[in-house]
């Protein structure tokens, strides 16, 4: 049995493998003892470096010794790291896997249950269905129009006698205007006045003759 099959408990060959659910679970305790391991080998280090700097020179058999454990813990370390790494990628995987998963399952129950559906629906019933529903609605429309026409307002009359009728009363209107117009004549015209005019002065009279005399000359002259 392999390492992986020890860590998420797979049986044998037909034994059945552990669901994604189990596998992310035991993947996530995995990365839980793996980051306590390096929480730990970090303290080791850091205890094995002062046990260096401590010796020194002093004691250089030990703190070459204490260095060397220092390189395991390192190596145990970064190790640890790529293995975590590994590890957040299997299970991050799995997540999305297992998402898939659930959203395929729900669409195909969605795809069933839309099937279910369809089961007592016949095409040819739906389209007779339609076209009952058209021509009802149709027929609401007539109704409607005919509840609304009026009555009794005589819709049957002749256009043609209403435009002569209209004819004949702009007729009589426009002779009405006329003959307002033509009773003018008899209006009486103001009176003349019958006292004589005022005469001119007698020097503006005799100016006047001196000119006219004057323009008789000219006119001779001019000849």
């Amino acid at each position: 049995m392999s390492v992986f099959g020890k860590l998420f408990g797979g049986g044998g060959k037909g034994g059945k493998g552990p669901s994604p659910q189990d596998a992310i679970q035991k993947l996530r305790e995995t990365e839980e003892m793996l980051t306590k391991k390096q929480d730990y080998l970090e303290q080791k280090i850091g205890a094995e470096l002062l046990i260096a700097k401590k010796n020194g020179t002093k004691n250089k058999r030990a703190a070459l010794q204490a260095l060397k454990r220092k390189k395991r813990y390192e190596k145990q370390l970064a190790q640890i790291d790529g293995t975590l790494s590994t590890i957040e990628f299997q299970r991050e995987a799995l997540e999305n896997a297992n998402t898939n998963t659930e959203v395929l399952k729900n669409m195909g129950f969605a795809a069933k249950a839309i099937k279910t559906a369809h089961e007592n629906m016949d095409l040819d019933k739906v389209d007779d269905l339609m076209q009952d529903i058209t021509e009802q609605q149709e027929l609401a429309q007539e109704i409607s129009d005919a509840i609304s026409r009026p009555v009794g307002f005589g819709d049957d009359c002749d256009e043609d006698e209403l435009l002569a009728e209209l004819e004949e009363l702009e007729q009589e209107e426009l002779d009405k205007n006329l003959l307002e117009i033509g009773g003018t004549e008899d209006v009486p015209l103001p009176s003349v006045p019958s006292n004589p005019l005022p005469k001119k002065p007698v020097a503006q009279k005799k100016r006047e003759e001196e000119d006219e005399d004057d323009m008789e000359e000219l006119k001779a002259w001019a000849m």
